[in-house]
């Protein structure tokens, strides 16, 4: 990866086997990245960047304006959500194997006895992982039969920038563990975004064109989406 500078602003270039440029600001930071051809030229991608200065910084403010959620502390009656429903923590220590329930409103987290708050996080962000994979396979089996095109692997994993990633060489998907706080439209809407990317790995109009074929709603669903509280 490479770096160029455009005004105050830092921008990640990565070359690579695509034909199209292609500029992005992810959340939730406001990181400016370039995907571009592998014959690119910096000086000739700076420019460009440039030309798109006031696009780039109008996306940077929408994002570093964002809700975000305020840090967790897992302690009992905190607020925790899970598929865009709120619920409250209830904590028990030592009394039953370690893990967590739902029940009448609320996340029944059971952790060892004095455990520490990165330990009950481990053990909540664990439960969400699975939550996630067992929404999956109905997901990815939908998207598959409708698409025609179906990835090797789909990874869940908590991650900082994107709600998810497509690998288009290898074919692998990664979806990110906070989707489990969203309405699943939001995980409905970010399977087939990554899963179109193996048709079309850039953004292009043919990839907007799957996504107005297979979700006409979806940049609703999308604007919703990056208006909700994010993590820090």
């Amino acid at each position: 990866m490479r770096r160029i500078q455009v005004g105050e602003i830092p921008v990640e270039v990565v070359l690579k086997n695509i034909r199209n440029v292609h500029l992005s600001v992810y959340p939730p930071k406001g990181r400016v990245r370039i995907s571009a051809p592998s014959s690119s030229k910096l000086d000739n991608l700076r420019l460009y960047a440039i030309s798109r200065l006031s696009w780039i910084k109008k996306q940077r403010n929408r994002i570093l304006g964002q809700e975000r959620e305020t840090p967790r502390s897992f302690v009992c009656r905190e607020s925790h959500y899970l598929w865009g429903k709120r619920y409250l923590l209830d904590i028990s220590e030592g009394r039953s194997p370690q893990g967590v329930k739902i029940s009448h409103g609320e996340i029944h987290l059971s952790v060892p006895p004095r455990a520490k708050r990165t330990r009950r996080a481990e053990i909540l962000e664990a439960w969400r992982r699975g939550e996630l994979k067992k929404e999956l396979p109905e997901v990815v089996s939908r998207w598959s039969k409708r698409l025609g095109v179906s990835p090797r692997n789909v990874f869940v994993q908590k991650m900082r920038t994107q709600w998810g990633s497509c690998n288009h060489q290898t074919r692998n998907i990664r979806l990110n563990t906070e989707l489990t706080k969203k309405p699943r439209q939001c995980l409905d809407y970010v399977v087939l975004h990554e899963m179109a990317h193996l048709l079309k790995p850039t953004h292009s109009k043919e990839f907007t064109g799957i996504l107005d074929e297979q979700m006409p709603m979806w940049r609703e669903i999308k604007k919703g989406l990056n208006r909700l509280p994010i993590s820090l």
